[in-house]
């Protein structure tokens, strides 16, 4: 039997999902990786905590233009959180590198 190359292809599968982090680890969750916000758009109710957490080896920030909101400098694996009480749609950017953008539209 020549099972030798299938399982190791096996364990090296299964190596490499370990090592893969998840894009997303839930529906009110937005990733910094690549230097992008995933999702881009994302649409939750009132009353809803959006986290953002950065997976990238760089800083960054999420910074609401007009004030609302405004996180520290995150490093590798930090996140920051923020409540949305009133309906709306809520840009932002990451001010460290400003062609990352993203909204949150609250119904």
């Amino acid at each position: 039997m020549k099972s030798g190359p299938l399982l190791i292809s096996l364990v090296l599968a299964n190596m490499f999902l370990a090592a893969v982090p998840a894009m997303a680890n839930g529906p009110n969750q937005v990733v910094i990786r690549n230097f992008m916000f995933s999702p881009m758009t994302l649409a939750v109710s009132r009353g809803t905590t959006v986290t953002w957490k950065n997976l990238d080896g760089e800083p960054h920030l999420v910074v609401s233009p007009d004030g609302k909101f405004r996180s520290q400098a995150l490093d590798e694996n930090d996140s920051f959180s923020f409540k949305f009480e009133k309906p709306g749609n809520y840009n932002y950017i990451c001010t460290i590198h400003p062609q990352m953008k993203g909204t949150i539209t609250v119904k």
